[in-house]
């Protein structure tokens, strides 16, 4: 009697539609069945029947010309959903008038896993990208440094690649550098991620102390230079106290 593979149970299916997505944060618009199997380490049958399942629920959409998929309007749907929900679009007008007072590029983001993912400000662009990892950018400093709880500790993130000769890619450092980051209140990110890209982000935190999202102003070393970084710091912890009243869960606004 021939052995037949066992079909993927329910929450392994879901685990594997769910990576299905994530392909597309950084690997272009646009992605071939095969070009999904081979990010997903999967047959392409299986990979096809994914993504056929997902384009029927609106999840991708297809180029009937190329056969190539994207992602779809009921992700769209639920972006949007979620950021009215979150109270994002009252962000807006902070972020562009602190821009505006400092010069820099202002960005507001929260943590998805290790990831800092940008959801209002500047940089929120398919070319810039919203994902930003967390060890090496002053956003993600800021949220590892007052987690919240479930947030999982150092230990829960994948190895500490590096992207500059300035990237701190031991663990033990990043945890001096968090202690130091509690301390001083913000982060600091010059040119870990980038060289010549110079971060300062604070947390916007909850009731409870932990850090809901990050706030932070980017620019160059030269438009953000030491002796000017209190400067940005009054302006960035002032909009970040307007934030935290602005983005209270919506159960909580009424009290606030």
């Amino acid at each position: 009697m021939t052995d037949h593979p066992r079909p993927p149970s329910g929450s392994q299916a879901v685990r594997r539609a769910l990576d299905l997505l994530h392909c597309f944060h950084d690997n272009g618009p646009d992605l071939s069945a095969s070009d999904l199997a081979r990010r997903l380490g999967l047959t392409g049958s299986t990979a096809h029947r994914l993504a056929r399942t997902l384009l029927a629920a609106g999840f991708l959409e297809q180029d009937f010309r190329t056969a190539r998929y994207r992602l779809g309007p009921a992700v769209t749907e639920l972006g949007r959903l979620s950021y009215h929900q979150r109270g994002l679009h009252l962000a807006a007008p902070e972020l562009a008038d602190l821009a505006e007072r400092t010069g820099a590029t202002a960005d507001l983001a929260l943590r998805s896993g290790p990831y800092a993912v940008i959801v209002a400000g500047g940089s929120v662009t398919p070319k810039v990208g919203l994902r930003r990892p967390l060890h090496s950018t002053a956003l993600g400093k800021a949220l590892l440094a007052w987690p919240r709880p479930g947030d999982g500790d150092l230990g829960t993130l994948p190895p500490l690649h590096s992207f500059t000769e300035r990237t701190i890619v031991e663990r033990m450092a990043l945890e001096r550098e968090l202690a130091s980051v509690r301390a001083s209140g913000h982060a600091l990110n010059d040119g870990e991620s980038a060289l010549g890209v110079r971060t300062l982000a604070v947390p916007v935190l909850d009731r409870a102390g932990h850090a809901r999202f990050a706030l932070a102003v980017r620019g160059t070393p030269a438009s953000l230079p030491d002796v000017r970084i209190p400067w940005f710091l009054e302006r960035a912890r002032a909009c970040a106290r307007a934030l935290e009243v602005l983005l209270l869960p919506p159960g909580e606004r009424g009290g606030a």
